[in-house]
């Protein structure tokens, strides 16, 4: 690696690290793909330990933000509350650093309801027998897309002028922000440790959107309703960035319930869901994290997401593509 290289990705994690401390640990990853795999063909399902009265009382929900972690925070946390107070029950949030520790979770039933990033669900939800209960409504759509974006200033346009240069992924697990770029470099029969020089992992997509407007990587595949939501509250940022490419549709990460869950306790969980737009504290709330509503979710629109990953997991990529998106 050149000097130049070399202090190019100590600026990036210096700037990184900084932007992690601040955020919600809920999207994303480790720097190390290989190392924190997760297999999930591996994974069993294994009974629940038997909780205290008190415990029985509480729900454990862990939050991966859709819209932004760190300026979410607070809203999810009043989301939560909102949610706890119209079931009479303690609602603790569970923060952890990856999509793979959650879904770890998930499976072991440690936590109850999650709002997960959708390949995860499409991966894991069949067999951990995960419930679909409600999926977030943003501008009118229940779909989302992912976004290739460059510097303003560079001369790139397409994907291929990336070719040899520094890209940011997400997390290992993310539809956004790892897969989909991953399954168009596939498409040109290309994989992503031998297309670009080098790749890094920023932990958050607001994090890969700064690394790409301050010049610090050469692109990066977001989640973009992450940067339409920066297109509004901070224009100054995206107009630093250029988007270059956008994926197909896919299914917007879903809230789930963990098959442990009382069917009686996942109605309650989803009618309140529904029901939050209608109420004045519940649309404040919404309106902080830019969601229009909560509406009933489908299998079928993470199919699409299902047959990515089937055509990645069929080739010689096998083993650079997180079973678990």
């Amino acid at each position: 690696m050149s000097h130049r290289k070399n202090i190019a990705t100590r600026q990036i994690y210096s700037i990184l690290a900084i932007a992690l401390t601040l955020s919600l640990a809920g999207s994303g990853c480790t720097q190390q793909d290989e190392a924190k795999r997760v297999d999930f063909n591996e994974v069993k399902l294994v009974a629940r330990p038997t909780a205290s009265p008190q415990a029985a009382k509480s729900l454990q929900v862990a939050v991966g933000a859709m819209i932004s972690p760190q300026r979410t925070l607070r809203h999810y946390q009043e989301l939560l509350a909102y949610l706890g107070d119209k079931l009479n029950r303690d609602v603790h949030l569970v923060q952890r650093k990856t999509y793979g520790e959650v879904n770890k979770l998930l499976g072991r039933g440690e936590i109850d309801l999650a709002f997960i990033c959708s390949g995860p669900y499409a991966t894991i939800g069949k067999r951990y027998q995960l419930e679909l209960l409600a999926a977030p409504e943003v501008q009118g759509s229940h779909f989302y897309r992912s976004y290739l974006i460059v510097n303003s200033h560079s001369p790139y346009h397409h994907l291929i002028d990336l070719r040899g240069r520094v890209f940011a992924f997400t997390d290992p697990e993310s539809n956004t922000g790892k897969i989909v770029p991953t399954y168009w470099l596939a498409g040109i029969n290309q994989r992503p440790e031998t297309f670009f020089s080098q790749v890094i992992y920023t932990h958050a997509h607001d994090n890969s959107i700064m690394a790409v407007a301050r010049g610090l990587v050469d692109g990066a595949a977001i989640d973009g309703l992450i940067w339409e939501y920066y297109q509004r509250i901070d224009p100054s940022l995206t107009a630093r960035t250029r988007v270059i490419k956008k994926s197909q549709p896919f299914g917007i990460p879903p809230v789930v319930g963990s098959r442990y869950l009382s069917a009686q306790l996942k109605q309650d969980i989803k009618q309140v869901l529904f029901e939050m737009h209608t109420n004045r504290r519940g649309r404040e709330i919404l309106k902080g994290l830019l969601i229009d509503r909560f509406v009933p979710a489908q299998d079928a629109w993470y199919d699409s997401v299902r047959r990515m990953l089937s055509k990645l997991e069929g080739g010689k990529d096998r083993a650079h593509v997180a079973a678990q998106p």
